[in-house]
């Protein structure tokens, strides 16, 4: 059982070329199913992790890393085929550029950082997986989902920002902690 979420992980993260190709051959259906596939199998390998005690530092790496790697690769995709506002991928990837390059500067300069999700984090996770779906059932099933897709840009952009900046807030008190008791 130990070694099953992370094979499920990296089946993720296997699927992420799949997504990709799909999109750019504007297979929208094929793209929803691969990526709802992915979905499923990040909820399962979590349950499977948390139930069988089955959790491991390679799963905490990788688990994140392929959440990102599906996430920010449909954007980017989404938005180069023409189909998903620019300016939305573009917050989307600098959210994580600013998460990632936060955590590693943290790393390189304070030493080991825990991570732990913030709430607003969680709940930006949740309407970017919700935007995709949407626009990908919209495009696959010809149905006019404009305004909840409008709205939901909004609620991708609004908690993209806060959650970065929480970081950015959270990292530099923690920096700032640090270099005044090694005074």
């Amino acid at each position: 059982m130990l070694y099953i979420p992370n094979l499920l992980t990296l089946a993720r993260l296997g699927m992420v070329p799949w997504v990709l190709i799909l999109l750019n051959q504007n297979e929208y259906g094929w793209s929803l199913a691969v990526f709802v596939a992915a979905g499923l199998s990040d909820a399962l390998d979590g349950i499977i992790a948390k139930r069988f005690n089955a959790q491991t530092a390679l799963g905490a790496l990788l688990d994140p890393l392929a959440d990102k790697a599906l996430l920010v690769s449909a954007y980017i995709m989404l938005s180069v085929i023409g189909v998903l506002p620019f300016w939305l991928m573009v917050v989307v990837v600098f959210r994580d550029a600013v998460i990632i390059g936060g955590y590693l500067l943290m790393e390189l300069f304070f030493g080991s950082v825990e991570m732990h999700p913030l709430k607003i984090s969680k709940a930006n996770t949740v309407a970017q997986i919700l935007y995709i779906v949407l626009l990908l059932a919209a495009l696959t099933w010809s149905i006019n989902l404009m305004l909840v897709l409008n709205v939901l840009a909004i609620v991708v952009l609004l908690t993209s920002v806060v959650s970065g900046c929480m970081y950015v807030y959270i990292w530099s008190a923690r920096a700032t902690r640090t270099m005044e008791e090694a005074d």
